[in-house]
């Protein structure tokens, strides 16, 4: 029984078989892009959610001082506000930005707030890159070696600014194909 022969030289049977492993391998991507997908966004929540709660405290309030103090863009609020203050209210704002990502299986325009409400909050505190004074290690020769803290602890913010502008996109998206 001869098996018919594509042009590629390529048996009808071995077209199926790699067909079918195709098939499989694009299955099991799109599952692991769906679970990475959630883990994306879900992490965002969980990530800003709890810096955010733990702006309520005194080690938070101090820890952010040295950031804010040195930020032409915020240094003005500890003229108005004391720095346990201001970091209240830094906190209220983060996990609002985390309920609201958070909401995006009821509200795709809630989340696509949050989400771009996200990517200023890590725009801001990636300028802390250029502001804070110890970013750069001296002991290595400064730029572009970064300091363990506060260097290291502001460069994730780029992941983290990635993360919220493809949660913003892809919450607007949703929005715009649901209102068409």
């Amino acid at each position: 029984m001869a098996s018919t022969i594509h042009r590629d030289g390529a048996s009808v049977t071995e077209v199926r078989q790699e067909r079918s492993t195709f098939q499989r391998r694009s299955s099991l991507g799109s599952r692991v892009e769906a679970v990475g997908r959630e883990l994306a966004r879900y992490g965002l929540v969980v990530v800003v959610g709890w810096i955010g709660l733990m702006k309520f405290t005194a080690y938070e309030a101090q820890g952010i001082s040295l950031y804010v103090t040195n930020s032409p863009l915020l240094s003005w609020v500890y003229t108005s506000l004391s720095v346990r203050g201001f970091s209240a209210i830094l906190g209220v704002v983060e996990v609002s930005i985390a309920l609201l990502i958070a909401a995006r299986p009821f509200s795709r325009r809630a989340s696509a707030l949050g989400s771009a409400l996200a990517v200023g909050m890590f725009l801001t505190t990636l300028s802390f890159l250029v502001t804070t004074p110890g970013v750069w290690e001296a002991s290595a020769g400064g730029f572009p070696a970064l300091s363990g803290k506060p260097g290291q602890f502001l460069i994730k913010d780029l992941a983290l600014l990635g993360i919220s502008l493809w949660s913003l996109g892809e919450a607007w998206q949703a929005n715009k194909r649901r209102a068409a």
